[in-house]
């Protein structure tokens, strides 16, 4: 199978011989300006391409919800009103955004959805990066506690002028785990669904563990660290994802919602934990942290892990990954 690069490596064995009926499936699409996979075991070929779709569909939902390309998503609505009244929002959505807010609170502001209010100004396919008076200018707009939410109208308000939001950070993770939940109720009990970066995984590999490998900042066919893993969220955040470089100085799409740049001293952080949603979360939390002082804000909550490559190539592992002494 061929490796699929967008932040994660997927080092799988080769597929066994099995009856006609029973396999491995999978499928690649385009969706949500990413690579979407999914591969999946079902006893039943025609039930099991069935779930595929189903997850293809409910991501071309999300994105249609979610995607602040589209002028006639949620999400711009919100960027377009919420600074002049209370947009009233589906459930999805609301909760999704106050979900947000949580990883802003335990992240202690690193992760914000806000961000977009300056994040906005940068295009990297264009080589395009704002000025440092636009960036001051754009800054007071960032700051999640500015996003009033209405509990009961499930409505959103933006309490500055000039704010945005962008759930780009955490909406791929959030994909991943919705497409697990419709895996399941095919019946499917081994799977991984991935958006980009952004991996779930249901279940293992048959009695075998997914293996993971961690690619390398500068080399897409080099891995830093491969892990077996079953039944997890896995997200890999890299300066190489989305970048241009200019003047010796890499502008990538993580950007620091305290200054309003991208943060230098990281390369790559993968996260795994319980679900994408939180591993996805937590990956820009850190990464925006910093390997010393990430690594050890995550190591406060045992059911997540984290792997960190700094700029120097020095790889951070959390204490649940810290590699046995020789």
């Amino acid at each position: 199978m061929r490796a699929l690069l967008s932040g994660l490596l997927l080092a799988l064995s080769p597929f066994a011989v099995t009856p006609a009926l029973a396999d491995w499936l999978h499928r690649e699409e385009s969706i949500m300006g990413t690579r979407i996979y999914v591969e999946l075991w079902h006893d039943d070929r025609v039930r099991g391409e069935a779930a595929i779709d189903a997850v293809m569909e409910n991501m071309h939902r999300i994105d249609e919800l979610m995607s602040h390309y589209r002028p006639d998503s949620q999400i711009s609505q919100i960027n377009m009103h919420a600074a002049v009244e209370p947009v009233v929002v589906d459930t999805e959505l609301y909760e999704l955004i106050r979900t947000s807010i949580h990883f802003s609170e335990i992240t202690e502001g690193a992760f914000d959805i806000t961000y977009a209010s300056v994040g906005y100004l940068y295009d990297y396919p264009r080589h395009i990066h704002p000025t440092d008076a636009q960036i001051q200018a754009a800054l007071p707009g960032v700051n999640y506690r500015n996003l009033v939410l209405d509990p009961d109208r499930h409505s959103v308000r933006f309490a500055h002028e000039g704010m945005r939001i962008d759930l780009g950070g955490i909406g791929k993770g959030y994909a991943c785990d919705q497409g697990v939940e419709i895996l399941k109720r095919f019946g499917v009990a081994n799977a991984m669904v991935m958006a980009g970066g952004d991996t779930r995984l249901l279940g293992d590999r048959r009695g075998r563990p997914w293996m993971v490998g961690i690619r390398h900042p500068d080399n897409k066919n080099r891995i830093v660290l491969s892990m077996p893993l079953a039944d997890v969220g896995i997200s890999t955040s890299g300066d190489y994802e989305r970048y241009f470089d200019e003047g010796g100085v890499r502008y990538h799409h993580i950007i620091d919602p305290k200054t309003g740049r991208s943060p230098t001293g990281v390369r790559s952080v993968t996260i795994i934990g319980p679900t994408a949603t939180d591993t996805e979360g937590w990956s820009k939390g850190v990464f925006i942290k910093g390997a010393e002082e990430g690594i050890r804000l995550i190591e406060r909550y045992p059911q997540m892990d984290a792997v960190v490559v700094d700029k120097d190539g020095k790889v951070w592992y959390s204490k649940g990954l810290t590699p046995p002494s020789p």
